[in-house]
C-alpha cells in the first residue's frame, strides 16, 4: 500500500528542510505505526495528510508567538506517536521542544524517532502534564513560549492542562476537529479560569490542494 502523496512535490513545498527527516518519520509509521497502536489500519495510506502534514499547521501559529524571542521553548502534551512535536520539532530547529508522555511505550517510540531523525532540539519527559504544571510552579522548570497539542481532551479539560505551562503571553496551540468551536465555548469558564484570552478558532493551511484543518489558539494572560 502507498501512501496517497509519496513523491508529490507538495511535500518538498510544505516541509522544506525538514523533509528527508520526515520521509524516514513516514517509513517508520508506515511499518511499524498500526501494528504499535500509533495509528489506525485506515491511516496507513494516508499518513502524509493525516498526520504528518496535519501536524506542520501548527508551525506558522508558533512562530508568531517565538518570532525575536531568545529562548523559543514549546511543550508537547500528550506526544503519542509523535503528533504534532516530533514534527514541529523537526520543521523548527531553532526552538527547544519537551514531549509530555505518560504512556511507556510510547515513550520508547518517541525515543527511538527522535534518535531516527537525529532531532538536537527535543527532551524528552515521561509524565503527565500536571507533574510538570507542578515543577513550574515550583520554580524546578521554567514556562514555555507555547504549548502544542493534538487529539488529548475536550477544551474543559485541555484548559487546565496546557494554560498552567504558559509563561505571560504565551499561546496554546492545539489542533482540534469540527467541533472546535463548540468545545471553546463549553469550556469559557476554565479558558478564564486558568489565564487564557481570545480562545479562537483558525482554519489553517495543511497544503496545496488539500483539505484544512482546525487549529484551536488561546493566548495567557
Amino acid at each position: 500500500m502507498t501512501d496517497q502523496l509519496t513523491g508529490s512535490p507538495v511535500l518538498a513545498e510544505v516541509l522544506g528542510d525538514a523533509l528527508p527527516q520526515l520521509e524516514r518519520f513516514h517509513a517508520k509509521l508506515a511499518e511499524e505505526g498500526e501494528p504499535r497502536g500509533l495509528i489506525g489500519p485506515r491511516d496507513v495510506d494516508i499518513i502524509w495528510e493525516r498526520h504528518i502534514l496535519n501536524s506542520v499547521a501548527i508551525v506558522p501559529y508558533v512562530r508568531e508567538v517565538t518570532d525575536g524571542m531568545r529562548f523559543k521553548t514549546v511543550a508537547d502534551v500528550g506526544s503519542g506517536g509523535g503528533f504534532p512535536g516530533v514534527v514541529a520539532a523537526a520543521c523548527l530547529p531553532d526552538h527547544e521542544f519537551t514531549l509530555i508522555e505518560p504512556m511507556e511505550r510510547r515513550i520508547e517510540w518517541l525515543h527511538e524517532c527522535v534518535d531516527l531523525l537525529e532531532l538536537k532540539n527535543v527532551m524528552i519527559v515521561r509524565g503527565r502534564s500536571d507533574e510538570v504544571i507542578a515543577a513550574v510552579r515550583k520554580r524546578k522548570a521554567h514556562p514555555f513560549a507555547v504549548v502544542t497539542c493534538r487529539a488529548v481532551a475536550p477544551m474543559t479539560k485541555l484548559s487546565g492542562w496546557t494554560l498552567p505551562l504558559l509563561k505571560s503571553q504565551g499561546r496554546l496551540v492545539a489542533l482540534k476537529g469540527r467541533s472546535a468551536q463548540a468545545e471553546i465555548d463549553k469550556a469559557a469558564k476554565e479558558i478564564t479560569r486558568f489565564g487564557g484570552l481570545r480562545p479562537r478558532v483558525v482554519e489553517a493551511a495543511v497544503g496545496p490542494g488539500l483539505e484544512s484543518t482546525h487549529v484551536v489558539l488561546v493566548d495567557k494572560r
